[in-house]
């Protein structure tokens, strides 16, 4: 069946009988329904082009929507990224101090040692010249010893005791 267009019903002729439908009636009803139609086909254009441009829009929006998608995984990968590359500089960064600590803790051992080797040829030092002070003070000393000072006399000729500063013990 075809469609009836506002065009086919404004063109469309009847048969003329005795007994008919009124002629005024029904061509007030035929331009009604003309009218109709019209307003119909019109809302219905408008309402297709509206159609057509929701489409467009939507096909726009979608094709940002995946424009976006695709941004927040480039920007996801490259913070990862990011993430990934200051992880390995901060593991070298540890590294690097790791080895310097290492480095001065061992050049601080090495200096420690050196002192406490000074340290001890100082305490050496000091004990051998204490030693040798000792041997030298134990020398005289038996030089002293074998001096013997002579006795003082007294007036009535009885020797007196030796004072404590002619002998020393």
């Amino acid at each position: 069946m075809q469609r009836i267009t506002p065009v086919d019903i404004q063109h469309k002729t009847f048969k003329k009988s005795l007994q008919g439908y009124d002629r005024a009636e029904v061509d007030q009803f035929l331009d009604e329904l003309i009218e109709s139609l019209e307003d119909e086909a019109q809302e219905k254009a408008a309402l297709e082009a509206e159609i057509a441009d929701l489409r467009e829009r939507i096909s726009h929006f979608k094709a940002m929507e995946e424009s976006l998608q695709n941004t927040l995984i480039l920007a996801q990968r490259t913070a990862d990224e990011v993430k990934a590359t200051a992880h390995k500089e901060a593991d070298v960064i540890k590294a690097q101090a790791k080895m310097e600590a290492e480095k001065e803790i061992g050049s601080l051992v090495e200096r420690t040692d050196e002192a406490k080797r000074e340290c001890q040829r100082s305490l050496d030092n000091a004990e051998k010249a204490r030693s040798e002070l000792r041997s030298l003070l134990m020398t005289h000393l038996s030089l002293l010893e074998r001096v013997v000072a002579p006795s003082p006399v007294t007036l009535n000729g009885v020797a007196e005791p030796p004072d404590q500063h002619t002998l020393v013990q």
